[in-house]
């Protein structure tokens, strides 16, 4: 019996000892949610408390049912659309139209068009709502600069002019948006009291920065660049914390506040994941493997899952372009590492 006993107990420590140091199971696609249309893309937003997926396609917004992964209505007649903005608290949607320099504003719950902004701008990119100052901020990629408008009203506010082009925004809650100036490699800081840059940050050794991404409780900007590097930045001082390796070809990123991971999506056909283990040390954690073309990216911050739209490509007879294969679009659902 005594035996029997320490056979059972060494059995299991011996258990207990390989589940703690088994390695564990990596992020991986989990659906592909298929889209009609033959139009390229550019950003989308997970709207976290109703689980929509807001998706740019050309020239139209694909609502989709996360859970379900099928999509439930579309808001269409846009111009070359980029970026979607949300204000939950007062229904209302905001897109970016790149060809019109316009903003489309949108009912959320019946997702009719209610009317059409004229930016004081060119070529408006990405777009972020502000809850700390109820306005919504559209940045001009081609004229470097970006219209502000009052969310509540619609109603132009101020336009703020920048000193390089203007790529994604993050808000801190608290008075501050930033924003990647990507031709001079930096990062700009927006007073939201007085609509006024009043810091700019270098992000060296990065270049060309497009997506970004922001940990409000421990003060980091995670910004993606055009050399294959993640830099991190204290979000109140402006110092660069750290630079990773990640992806060639990324345009966008994106940051889980409750499994401290930033997601960089890398057009080349990878997703590099960087664990925060504090908020001075970080780490590659791993590089998730996609089809190619997959640059952009959100995280619904209540399920992890991850979501980026791409399609496939062929090079047309004659010419060196890629053209994109029709019925091919699709919005990857990525299970991360848990």
């Amino acid at each position: 019996m005594k035996k029997i006993s320490i056979i059972i107990v060494t059995f299991l420590l011996v258990g207990f000892v390989y589940s703690k140091n088994a390695t564990k199971e990596g992020s991986k696609i989990i659906n592909k949610i298929h889209l009609e249309g033959d139009e390229k893309w550019d950003y989308l937003y997970s709207d976290d408390a109703s689980g929509l997926l807001y998706v740019s396609h050309g020239n139209m917004v694909q609502v989709v049912d996360e859970a379900k992964g099928e999509v439930i209505g579309k808001i269409s007649g846009l111009n070359s659309i980029h970026g979607i903005a949300i204000a939950k608290s007062l229904n209302k949607g905001f897109i970016t139209g790149g060809k019109d320099s316009s903003v489309t504003v949108f009912d959320t719950k019946s997702l009719k068009i209610l009317t059409k902004i004229k930016v004081t701008g060119k070529g408006p990119d990405g777009i972020l709502f502000d809850p700390f100052s109820k306005n919504v901020f559209a940045f001009n990629g081609k004229s470097n600069n970006a219209t502000v408008i009052n969310a509540q009203t619609n109603a132009i506010v101020a336009t703020i002019p920048f000193t390089g082009n203007p790529e994604f925004s993050q808000a801190d809650g608290k008075g501050k948006i930033f924003v990647n100036l990507e031709d001079n490699s930096s990062i700009a800081v927006i007073n939201t009291a007085t609509n006024k840059v009043e810091s700019v940050w270098p992000v060296a050794p990065g270049e060309e920065p497009t997506g970004l991404a922001l940990d409000s409780e421990n003060h980091r900007l995670f910004s993606v660049c055009k050399n294959k590097l993640m830099i991190i930045v204290d979000a109140e001082n402006g110092k660069v914390i750290t630079s990773l390796p990640i992806g060639a070809k990324a345009d966008g990123v994106a940051f889980d506040p409750t499994l401290k991971c930033a997601y960089s999506s890398n057009g080349e056909g990878t997703v590099t994941v960087v664990k925060e283990v504090d908020k001075d040390t970080f780490s590659v954690l791993e590089n998730i493997v996609t089809p190619k073309g997959a640059k952009t990216v959100t995280v619904n911050k209540k399920t992890h899952h991850i979501y980026l739209p791409t399609a496939e490509f062929e090079i047309a007879p004659g010419t060196e372009k890629p053209k994109l294969i029709p019925g091919s679009f699709i919005v990857l659902d990525i299970m991360p590492q848990q």
